[in-house]
């Protein structure tokens, strides 16, 4: 590639969905955040994640096998913020955020419009990323909130609802 600067801008065009991924490896917790996240498949339900090969959570991840990730509201902004930043000390880590474990451990934070726990099914090559492949062993969704958080071009913003919208009835439900 000739212009890492355009493709870096192209990129940041792309508007997505935050979420924190989590994962606990000798009893400690490891997280990221993440807008590289996508779903895979509904039958069997998977979905995938990317993780730089030289962070700490990459080789914590791949040695636990499981990992949770926490779709973020508007209202995890700050949670957002604090996982994305590098070097942060592990110890305590978690502590700041309101959260709670799921069914395979893993920490899940409580500012989130749903949740899913996943084993890993395969990991691929993505470059300076590895992308990580798992299968869904648990789903929930938060019932009181409905307000994404997202990210475009490194800000954070959230979804304009419209009455017009094929997905939403006059009240903003699916």
């Amino acid at each position: 590639m000739k212009d890492e600067a355009a493709f870096r801008a192209a990129l940041g065009r792309f508007a997505s969905g935050v979420t924190v991924v989590s994962t606990v490896q000798g009893g400690v917790d490891h997280a990221m955040t993440a807008s590289a996240f996508t779903s895979v498949s509904l039958d069997p339900p998977q979905v995938l994640v990317c993780a730089h090969r030289v962070s700490r959570f990459h080789d914590a991840v791949l040695a636990s096998g499981t990992w949770g990730v926490s779709i973020l509201a508007e209202a995890a902004q700050e949670a957002s913020s604090w996982f994305a930043w590098r070097g942060r000390p592990l110890a305590g880590q978690i502590e700041k955020f309101a959260h709670h474990r799921g069914e395979t451990g893993v920490m899940l934070l409580d500012d989130a419009l749903a949740w899913l726990e996943c084993r890993t099914a395969a990991i691929h090559d993505g470059g300076d990323h590895s992308i990580l492949v798992g299968d869904v062993v648990a789903a929930r969704v938060h019932g009181s909130t409905d307000t994404p958080l997202l990210y475009y071009r490194s800000h954070y913003g959230t979804i304009i609802r419209s009455e017009d919208s094929e997905k939403t009835d006059r009240q903003g439900n699916p």
